[in-house]
C-alpha cells in the first residue's frame, strides 16, 4: 500500500555516513521476538512479488548516524505499546521467528515504484518468506527523519494488517483518502495510517477507510490480535487502592509505559515534613517541545486517604508539571494518557518519565488575597519564611494556566496595585524567591472586572457565542495558542458568533470600543 508525499529540497548541507558497517545498532525491546527491521546499509531483494520476481540491488540510505537513530526512536515509540521489538541490527532480525518479522528496506533506489513515499503488501508480517517493504528515503525530504519515520511505521503498520485511514465529511463524503490530521504545535495529531508527515503527535487510530465512512478500523485491536504478539505486560499496578509503587522524589527519574486507553500507573509518594514539591510528568520525545512524543500525559494527584486533590492536563501542551506544597504524609499521582481537541485518548500511548525535587523551604507559606476596586486590581499577601525573601514576582493570566511575569518587586514589599489594560477574569499568581535562591508558588486567586463592562458575552457556549454591547466594537477570537481564528466587527446590541464549526476546547476572546478592551475565556463544549 502506498503513502502520499510531499517533496521538499533541503537547502542544507548533510553530513552522511556511509560506512555500513558502523551504523547504530540499536535494539527497543530485545526480548520480544516479533520483530521489525530497519534496514538502512542497502538490500539485495530476491522476491517473486516484487518487480515480477526479478532481483534488484537497494542503495544504502545516505542518512547520518544521527539521522538513522532519529528515524528508530520515532518507530520505536510508535510500536512502545506492544510485544515488539524494532531494531537496526540484521542478526537481531535474522534471528526473530519467520511468521513474526518484517524487513523495512529504507532506501534512495525508488525509480523501480514512482509516485509515492513507500509500499508494503498488507499481512506480510505474518507470511514467512521474508516479503520486505520499501521506503523511499529520497523522496521524503529528502532523507528528512521525521518523514522516513513516519513512512516506516506506515508502512510496517500495513505489513501488521493495517489498510489507510481516511477522513468523510458529514454527510459520508470521502474528503481525504490520507487523513492528515488537525492542529497545531506539540498536540496536532493525525494517524499513523493517513498522512502524519506534518503533525507532531502521531498514532494508531480506529477510525474510518477509503472503502466507506462506516468501515472503521480498530489499529489496536488487528495488531494485537493477528500478528502472534500483544501489549507489554503491565509495569505498574493500575489503582492506588491496590499496590501502588512507591517513588521517592530523591532519586529519580521513574520511567512507566501506558499501553492502552485504560491503563493507568498509580504511584505511592512519601513526604516526611512539609515540603515544596515540583513534579515534571514528560512523555518520550526526540527534542524540545515534545517532539516526536506520542502520549498526551494526564496525571491525578490524591492525598492520604485518596481524596483527588487535583488533575493536571494542559491543552496545548502534552507533558505535565505540578509545582505545589504538601504537608507531611502519603500522596498518591496516576499517570494515563489523555485527549486534547485534536486526539481521543485511543492511541495517547507511549513511554514517560517521572522527575522531581521535594525539600524543606526556607518559605513556608505565601498566602495571596486581591480585590478589584474601581479601575485597579490591588494584591495582598502574606510570607512566612525562615530567611529573608529576596524577591516577589506577581505573575498574571488570562486562562489560569498560562502565567506570565506582571511585575516583579522587593521582598519586603506586601502588595501590589495597578490598572489591568485586559477586561475580564484576571489570575493571579506569586513566586517567592528566597535569598538562598529557593522559590515557592502562592495559591492561585482570580479577580473580575473592576469596571462595568461595555460587554456582556456568554463565555460557556455550545454552538452560538453571544456578545450584548453597549456601542459598536471589534472582535478578535483566538485559540488558546494566541492564533487568530476570527475577526470582525459587532454593532450595539445582541450578538451572535457561530462556533458550531470549532472543535470543543478553550477560546481567548477580545473586544474592543471606544471606550475599553474586554478579554474573556471562552469554553466551547
Amino acid at each position: 500500500m502506498r503513502k502520499p508525499t510531499t517533496l521538499f529540497v533541503l537547502l542544507i548541507a548533510l553530513l552522511v555516513s556511509f560506512d555500513t558497517y558502523g551504523l547504530p545498532k540499536l535494539s527497543s525491546y530485545p526480548t520480544a521476538s516479533a520483530t521489525i527491521f530497519l534496514d538502512f546499509d542497502g538490500h539485495n531483494v530476491y522476491s517473486p512479488l516484487w518487480q515480477g520476481g526479478t532481483p534488484f540491488t537497494c542503495a544504502s540510505a545516505p542518512m547520518t548516524d544521527a539521522q538513522i537513530t532519529e528515524v528508530f526512536n520515532r518507530v520505536a515509540e510508535d510500536y512502545r505499546p506492544f510485544n515488539m521489538n524494532i531494531t537496526t541490527d540484521s542478526l537481531v532480525f535474522l534471528a526473530a521467528p519467520l511468521k513474526k518479522r518484517i524487513r523495512v528496506v529504507i532506501t534512495p533506489t525508488s525509480a523501480w515504484y514512482p509516485g509515492v513515499g513507500g509500499i508494503s503488501y498488507v499481512g506480510s508480517f505474518t507470511w514467512g518468506d521474508d516479503t520486505p517493504c520499501f521506503v523511499f528515503c529520497d523522496r521524503l525530504g529528502p532523507n528528512n527523519a521525521k518523514y522516513v519515520a513516519e513512512c516506516c511505521s506506515h508502512e510496517s503498520g500495513h505489513s501488521v494488517g493495517l489498510s489507510h485511514q481516511s477522513r468523510y465529511d458529514g454527510s459520508c463524503n470521502l474528503t481525504a483518502t490520507y487523513n492528515d490530521g488537525a492542529g497545531t504545535g506539540q498536540v496536532a495529531w493525525a494517524p499513523i495510517m493517513g498522512n502524519s508527515y506534518n503533525r507532531n503527535m502521531s498514532g494508531w487510530n480506529n477510525g474510518p477507510t477509503p472503502y466507506g465512512c462506516t468501515a472503521t478500523q480498530d489499529n489496536l485491536s488487528i495488531i494485537t490480535t493477528q500478528n502472534g504478539f500483544t501489549y507489554r505486560p503491565d509495569d505498574f499496578s493500575d489503582a492506588i487502592s491496590g499496590s501502588p509503587t512507591q517513588i521517592n522524589l530523591s532519586p529519580v527519574p521513574v520511567t512507566g509505559i501506558i499501553t492502552t486507553s485504560t491503563d493507568l500507573d498509580a504511584f505511592k509518594i512519601p513526604v516526611a515534613v512539609n515540603s515544596n514539591i515540583h513534579l515534571d510528568i514528560s512523555p518520550f520525545s526526540i527534542a524540545a517541545n515534545n517532539n516526536g512524543a506520542d502520549l498526551d500525559v494526564k496525571v491525578s494527584l490524591y492525598d492520604a486517604t485518596k481524596t483527588l486533590i487535583n488533575t493536571y492536563d494542559p491543552t496545548d501542551k502534552m507533558n505535565v508539571t505540578i509545582d505545589t506544597i504538601l504537608n507531611a504524609g502519603n500522596y498518591y499521582i496516576i499517570v494515563q494518557g489523555a485527549g486534547n481537541s485534536n486526539a481521543t485518548d485511543y492511541g495517547s500511548l507511549g513511554s514517560y518519565t517521572i522527575t522531581g525535587v521535594q525539600g524543606t523551604l526556607p518559605i513556608r507559606q505565601v498566602l495571596l488575597a486581591g480585590k478589584g476596586e474601581k479601575n485597579k486590581h490591588s494584591l495582598t499577601w502574606n510570607i512566612q519564611a525562615d530567611e529573608p525573601v529576596q524577591s516577589v514576582t506577581v505573575e498574571s493570566s488570562l486562562t489560569g494556566s498560562n502565567f506570565s511575569t506582571l511585575a516583579k518587586v522587593d521582598g519586603t514589599s506586601s502588595g501590589y496595585s495597578y490598572a489591568p489594560l485586559q477586561r475580564g477574569d484576571i489570575y493571579y499568581r506569586l513566586k517567592v524567591t528566597s535569598v538562598l535562591n529557593q522559590s515557592m508558588y502562592s495559591n492561585t486567586i482570580v479577580l473580575k472586572d473592576a469596571v462595568k463592562a461595555d460587554f456582556k458575552v456568554s463565555t460557556l457556549v455550545h454552538s452560538q457565542l453571544s456578545i450584548t454591547a453597549n456601542s459598536n466594537y471589534q472582535y478578535r477570537l483566538n485559540d488558546i495558542n494566541g492564533n487568530t481564528l476570527a475577526a470582525g466587527n459587532g454593532r450595539q446590541g445582541f450578538n451572535q458568533l457561530n462556533m458550531d464549526n470549532r472543535p470543543a476546547g478553550i477560546y481567548i476572546l477580545q473586544l474592543v470600543n471606544n471606550n475599553q478592551q474586554q478579554t474573556e475565556r471562552i469554553i466551547k463544549q
